[in-house]
Order: structure tokens, then C-alpha cells, then sequence
């Protein structure tokens, strides 16, 4: 039983490690480093309370002896924090705090081993990247209990099986622990854990045990700053923490004038960082960040900025389940260090799901937690701005339909009526775009009268569609006598329509958004900034007719993409306008949010031995040629073996080479000529340029085979005069859009119709091709009775179902 007992004890990854980490201890392995860093350049300074060392001349190399260490050319002058997110990527000194709910396991004896190894891997990875870490931990005392209720638990089992039988030993108490007592026992180990997992990562690792009066006493201050400054100059990461064998008790309301007083780790941490005139505190605790009331009631919302004066429209819970301070006290160390001149945030370091990357992910600018800011921006915020497009979009789909109707009206009327002031904004943007930009894009980024004129016309066919669009009943079921069910379309809700280099697609967006009644964000490239403020006026503008003018938003702030696709409360689809790159990245970024769209447009023109000369040749330029950069045009074009050498082929490849397109050639097209052009790398390519590949297929099931393979399921087109052919290739080629005759660039939601469109689509859910009105349309289910319950339809009930359809109202197609 005894030597159950003792393998029963916590041996932990830790005390597993021990006999490893002590073969190689820390003041050897200190020392060894400190004698290497000896060798470097030492840049002299006359007061260590001077700014940080700046990098060498070149700014990417520093050296300890022969080995070299690539670095980030950071550097920035300390005074004033960052103001925006995006600007924390500049940080060069980092403190990352970590709280005894990160640092200890929950049942608050040992310490979360596969945390504090993800933890130090992150700052490691900075750390190799020329910054600056510092680490403020707590766990000696989670650390010392296990330790010492280890120790107690087989001294008990040892005496009570020497004198009071084995019997006892199920009832054996563990006494309660003094923390200092638990403190001293744990720094030992904490600290070798550490050393040990540093280095693993080829970085040292040094310990700092402080006091309140170590700050207070102004020769021991200047000390501990000049150890730190020592520290990081040789690539060490200092790992400090209170003294919590020696300290005493923290007492209430003893911060001096202008100082922070330490009482805990968060204040530790805020000292430490100003002290240090650190870039960026990261304080990690068991919590998303700060909340506008306490986490896990119903009204709780994440603060994404926090600004100095918005604590009364906050309400504290209470402290974290370990630890000192709660979140008051950590919002207190922040706004004192933000008066600093420090930068912090705020975030979780507990989930298993971000834990693994949140230190990376907070220096990167994302999203993660919350980050307090002296500067407030000018406008709304994207949650305030998703939150006014939520209940203008409910205000929008209650009006008439004639009201709906007059505002898509009144915003094509200000299209032609405003063209100059679009123009000269346009301007700016073509101006500013020159040199930056390719020529395919230049040309998406130019509007133009025609373009404006278009955009109106398609604008008011939105709205002649759009009278029945919403609460149109599409299906109507007596389930009883008195009980009888609809089906009626209705919004989606909130949609965010993200678009590059495309001015034009925000008024289309806009309204088929009105036309439906959905609540828009939108967040267009900052190339066309200038044409986009403007449009997005415009169309306030004619929303504000009917009091609506907040359902449309255009997204201004510094938000990444990436950070717009994680509010998953706020946005129920996602629309992506532009490249390929753009809509994979989206898809993978909008984890909780469906993706309306399409990756790739590799679209398909098979020409079949029974083609027509002038017809294929016609429809293989306007394919290509009218447009190369859409996602509709024309990217690989199938030939019959039987064409090749025919008069048909050559006059294709002539057209071609006049129309100057590059052409790529298939693997069976190539093996047929003895000097063929450059052989296609891939058959899956949208190359959205002058360039062709052509590939030779032997039958038109050949070629469906082939476009399943290599296509993306955009849009396919058969080009022949036989019939019979033709409806086979319509049947089987399972795309969005399938053409027998037609060039591929119909494949548009103004060209079938639609008004405009918001996107093609080639999911199989929901929508599918140009995605026009109906696509921005879901349903609910209406169901009006008189008292009905569902046990009088039992067995033994008095009612029987029903269930008979009944006539639907015909829809206005005028």
C-alpha cells in the first residue's frame, strides 16, 4: 500500500525533468550564456535608464561570438502607446503576464504543464525574432502545494501505516498550507521548469524575486533596472515575480501619488512595464478580456477598446478562483501602465482553442481580447456598426414595398445626378492606385460615365423586382380545420460584402441589400477609399428617405479581414468580391459564418466537331478577350481531335495570336505538336490575364470528364450545331452556369436579368451562379390557429391533420 501511495503522488512532467534540468543547472547554464555574451558588442550608455539598445547598422544581425541571431529591425521611441491594434506588430520590448489561472491546473495544486509549454514556445518564437520578452509569472505556490502535500501525504502514509494500520490510510486530511510557506517551496521547481522548457528553444532564462520595496528604495530600484537592462542585452528572458516567501500582506489604498503600489503580480506586471519603458503589456488571465458586466451573464459583452474613463459603464465580478487580484485590480495596473506609455491588452490564455497562439496573435494585431487605448476613433466601432445595420435592416424589411422600391430609385437617380463628384473621387483613387497596382486591376478600380449610367439602369431593374421580394408566401398548407401554416420568404439578416478594386459593386450590393431588406456591412479595398466614401454617402443618403439611413455600413476602421470574420454574432453571411486569394482566405478565416462564393472561376468552352467556324471563333474572343480579368472569362478551351489541323482551328489560333493571348498547352494537345508552346504547369489554373490553355479531348463525355476534374464548377459552355449533343453536355456538366452557343461572359446577374448581383456562387447550398435578389432571401414559417394543442391530434384526440395545400397567391410580375 505504501508504494501505492507514493506512485499514486503527483510526479509530474516537472519532478520527471528534475534529475535532467538539475545535470545542467541553471547557474551553468547562466553562466555559459553570460560568458558568450561577454563577446558582444557592448553599446555604452551613460544612465541604464536610458531607452533600449537599438540594433546594429545593418538592423538584422546580432552576434554572441561566431553565432549569429537573425532579428526584426524593431525599434520605436518610448512615450506614447500604441493607439491602434495593427501598430502592436511594432513592439519591441514585450512584458506577458501570467495569472495563477493560466499559470496552475483547476484544481489549484501543480501547474498546467501543456499551457506553460505552448506559453514559452510563443515567446520564444518573439523572442528569435529580435524582441524583447519579459516574463511575470505566478505558480510558486500552486507549484509549492503539490510539492508539499506530496511531502505530508507520504509522511502520513509512512507513520499511520507504522501505527495505526493500513486501514486508515483512506481517511488521512491534508492540513491547509501557509502560501508562503508553499511560495518558498515552489520557486525552485517553477524556476527550473521553466529553464528547462527555454531551453529547448536555445534561450536562457533568469530569475527576479521582488518586493514592493525594491521599487520604493530608489539604490535597490536602480539595481533592478540595470540587472533587466543587463539581461536583455544578452538575449536573457528575465522571469520575475514577487518574493511571496518574504512579502507581506498587500494593504488596502497604500499606491502612492502617481505610483502603483505592488500588491500582486498585475501590479507587478504595470510597474515592471513602465519602469522598463515596455512597448506592450499582455496580461493573460482565465477570461476572454473585459466585459461591460460580469462574464457569463446574459447581457455580458466583450469590450473590444477599452479607454481610460469608461470604468463607471463597467461592473466587476469577482477575483479569478486563484490569485490576488481580480479584474478591477487588472484594469487598475492597465490604466496605469497606458498613462505610461505602455500598450496593453487583455485576453484569455486558458482556452485550449487560442492558448496556442494568443501571445503571437495579440503582437500581430488581431482581435484577441481587449485593448485599452488613450485614442478613441473618430467613428463607431464594427460591433456598434453591426449592431445599426442589425435593427436597420429589421426597420427596412417592415416598410412597403413601394418604399423599398423608391429608395433603389432615389440612389439611381444620385448615380447620375452626382457623376461629376463620383468621377473626381475616382480620380483620387486611379491617381493614388498608378504604379501600385496591375493593369487588370486599374481597369476594376476606373469608373466611368457609361459605368455609371449602367450601375443606374441595373439599379432601377432591382427595384422594379424587388415590389413582392419580401413576405411573398410561397407555400400555404391547411394543417387543420382553423390551422393553417405559410411558408413566406424573409431577410437573412446582417450581410458583410467584402470587395477589392471594385467602386461599382457597393451600389449593386447596397441595392439588392434594401431591395431584400437585409442590413449590410461592407468593407471595400483601400485603393478605392476615396470612390467608396462617397457612393456609401450617396446611398445614406437615399435610405434616409424613410429613416433607414444606419441598415447600410461601411466598414472604415482598421479592422483586418480576418477579425471581421469572427464576429459570428453579429454577421449571419459572408459575401467575398475579388480575387481567388481573397475568397480562400476568407473561407478559412469565417470558422462560424457561411461563405457565399466562389474560389475560382476556371470556366470551360468545349468546341465540338460539329461547330460552326464563325460561331466558335466569335464566341472563343468574346470568352477571353472582352474581359480576361473577370472570374467569368474564358481560362481553358477544349478542341474535338478531330479539329486539329482544320480550317476551324487555325482561324481560332489566329484570333488568338492577333488578340495577342498567350496560349498554354494541355499534356494530349502538346504530345500532337513537334514545336508546341509552353506546356501548362497545371489544368487547374484562372489565370485572369491574356492567356489560354488549350487541351484536346475525343468525345464530348471526354470533355464533361475533363471539366469535372479541372473546373471549379463556375461556368461551362458546348459550342455545335448538333442538338442531341448539346442537351447531353446541358445534362451532365454539373456547374453553376451551363451555355450551348453562348460566350461564358453571361454569366452575370445584370445580363440575366437580376438587376445586378451580389456574387457567383457555386456552393450547392442555398444559392447557386449569379447570386441576384432571390439569393439574399430566406424563409419562416407562419402557422395560425385557434386554441390548438398537439394531444387532440392523438390517437384518441378529437382532431385528425389535414394537410391539404392550398392555392398560392400569384406573385406580380410586372
Amino acid at each position: 500500500m505504501l508504494s501505492q501511495i507514493c506512485r499514486s503522488g503527483c510526479q509530474s512532467f516537472t519532478q520527471r525533468l528534475l534529475p535532467w534540468v538539475q545535470s545542467t543547472t541553471l547557474s551553468r547554464s547562466l553562466g555559459s550564456r553570460c560568458l558568450r555574451s561577454s563577446l558582444c558588442t557592448h553599446v555604452p550608455s551613460s544612465n541604464m535608464d536610458e531607452d533600449r539598445v537599438q540594433p546594429s547598422a545593418t538592423g538584422h544581425v546580432r552576434s554572441w561570438s561566431n553565432i549569429p541571431f537573425i532579428t526584426v529591425p524593431l525599434s520605436r521611441t518610448h512615450g506614447k502607446s500604441f493607439a491602434h491594434r495593427s501598430e502592436l506588430k511594432h513592439a519591441k520590448r514585450i512584458v506577458v503576464k501570467l495569472g495563477s489561472a493560466v499559470v496552475t491546473r483547476g484544481d489549484e495544486c501543480g501547474l498546467a504543464l501543456g499551457r506553460l509549454a505552448s506559453i514559452v514556445e510563443q515567446v520564444s518564437v518573439l523572442q528569435n525574432q529580435g524582441r524583447e520578452m519579459m516574463l511575470v509569472t505566478s505558480g510558486a505556490v500552486a507549484f509549492g502545494k503539490q510539492r508539499l502535500r506530496h511531502e505530508i501525504l507520504l509522511s502520513q502514509s509512512v507513520r499511520q501505516a507504522l501505527h495505526s494500520g493500513q486501514n486508515q490510510l483512506k481517511e488521512m486530511a491534508i492540513p491547509v498550507l501557509e502560501a508562503r510557506a508553499c511560495a518558498a517551496a515552489g520557486q525552485s521547481g517553477l524556476m527550473a521548469l521553466y529553464e528547462a522548457m527555454f531551453t529547448q528553444y536555445s534561450i536562457c532564462a533568469a530569475q527576479i524575486l521582488v518586493t514592493n520595496l525594491d521599487f520604493h528604495d530608489e539604490q535597490k530600484r536602480r539595481n533592478l533596472n540595470g540587472t533587466l537592462h543587463e539581461l536583455l542585452r544578452m538575449n536573457i528572458v528575465p522571469i520575475v515575480n514577487t518574493n511571496d516567501a518574504v512579502v507581506p500582506p498587500a494593504e488596502p489604498n497604500s499606491d502612492l501619488q502617481g505610483v502603483i503600489s505592488v500588491k500582486d503580480n498585475d501590479s507587478l506586471a504595470a510597474r515592471l512595464a513602465v519602469e522598463m519603458k515596455t512597448d506592450l503589456l499582455i496580461v493573460l488571465s482565465d477570461v476572454e478580456g473585459l466585459f461591460d458586466s460580469p462574464p457569463g451573464s446574459d447581457d455580458a459583452k466583450l469590450i473590444d477598446i477599452f479607454y481610460p474613463g469608461d470604468q463607471q459603464s463597467v461592473t466587476f465580478g469577482t477575483k479569478s478562483r486563484v490569485g490576488m487580484g481580480g479584474m478591477e485590480a487588472k484594469v487598475k495596473a492597465a490604466l496605469w501602465a497606458l498613462q505610461g506609455g505602455t500598450s496593453v491588452v487583455i485576453a484569455n490564455g486558458t482556452h485550449p482553442k487560442v492558448s496556442g497562439h494568443v501571445i503571437t496573435d495579440i503582437v500581430e494585431g488581431k482581435k484577441v481580447g481587449t485593448f485599452f487605448s488613450e485614442v478613441k476613433p473618430a467613428g463607431p466601432t464594427v460591433e456598434q456598426q453591426g449592431e445599426m445595420a442589425r435593427s436597420g435592416g429589421r426597420m427596412l424589411a417592415t416598410l412597403e414595398p413601394e418604399q423599398r422600391a423608391e429608395i433603389i430609385h432615389h440612389l439611381a437617380d444620385l448615380l447620375t445626378d452626382q457623376r461629376d463628384e463620383i468621377l473626381l473621387a475616382n480620380k483620387k483613387d486611379l491617381e493614388e492606385a498608378e504604379g501600385r497596382l496591375a493593369a487588370p486591376l486599374l481597369k476594376r478600380l476606373s469608373l466611368s460615365t457609361s459605368k455609371l449610367n449602367s450601375l443606374a439602369i441595373g439599379l432601377r431593374q432591382i427595384a422594379a423586382s424587388s415590389q413582392d421580394s419580401v413576405g411573398r408566401v410561397l407555400r400555404r398548407t391547411r394543417i387543420a380545420k382553423n390551422l393553417e401554416l405559410e411558408q413566406v420568404t424573409v431577410p437573412i439578416g446582417v450581410l458583410l460584402v467584402i470587395f477589392e478594386s471594385r467602386p461599382d459593386c457597393l451600389p449593386q450590393v447596397a441595392a439588392l441589400a434594401i431591395a431584400s431588406g437585409n442590413g449590410l456591412l461592407l468593407k471595400g479595398g483601400k485603393e478605392a477609399s476615396h470612390s467608396n466614401r462617397i457612393l456609401h454617402l450617396l446611398t445614406q443618403e437615399a435610405l434616409s428617405i424613410h429613416g433607414v439611413k444606419e441598415a447600410v455600413q461601411l466598414v472604415n476602421t482598421r479592422e483586418e479581414v480576418e477579425d471581421l470574420c469572427r464576429l459570428d454574432k453579429m454577421i449571419d453571411l459572408i459575401i467575398p468580391r475579388g480575387s481567388s486569394q481573397l475568397v480562400r482566405d476568407i473561407q478559412k478565416a469565417a470558422k462560424g459564418i457561411p461563405v457565399m462564393g466562389h474560389s475560382e472561376g476556371i470556366c470551360h468552352m468545349y468546341v465540338d466537331s460539329e461547330s460552326s467556324v464563325d460561331k466558335a471563333t466569335r464566341l472563343v474572343r468574346d470568352s477571353k478577350c472582352e474581359y480576361p480579368a473577370a472570374c467569368n472569362a474564358l481560362e481553358t478551351l477544349l478542341i474535338h481531335r478531330d479539329l486539329l489541323r482544320t480550317p476551324l482551328f487555325d482561324q481560332i489560333i489566329d484570333m488568338l495570336r492577333v488578340e495577342q493571348v498567350k496560349i498554354h498547352a494541355g499534356p494530349k494537345f502538346a504530345s500532337y505538336l513537334t514545336f508546341s508552346p509552353s506546356e501548362v504547369k497545371s489544368l487547374r489554373t484562372e489565370y485572369g490575364d491574356l492567356e489560354l490553355c488549350i487541351e484536346v479531348v475525343d468525345s464530348v463525355q471526354e470533355a464533361i470528364d475533363h471539366i469535372h476534374k479541372y473546373g471549379s464548377s463556375h461556368t461551362d459552355v458546348i459550342v455545335t450545331e448538333n442538338e442531341k449533343t448539346a442537351e447531353f453536355f446541358l445534362q451532365h456538366v454539373d456547374s453553376a452556369c451551363v451555355f450551348w452557343n453562348a460566350s461564358t461572359r453571361f454569366s452575370d446577374g445584370y445580363r440575366f436579368g437580376l438587376g445586378a448581383e451580389v456574387g457567383i456562387s457555386t456552393s450547392r447550398i442555398h444559392a447557386r451562379g449569379p447570386v441576384g435578389l432571390e439569393g439574399l432571401l430566406t424563409t419562416k414559417w407562419l402557422l395560425r390557429g385557434q386554441d390548438h394543442v398537439v394531444s387532440d391530434f392523438s390517437e384518441h384526440g378529437s382532431l385528425k391533420y389535414l394537410h391539404e395545400n392550398l392555392p398560392v397567391p400569384q406573385r406580380n410580375t410586372n
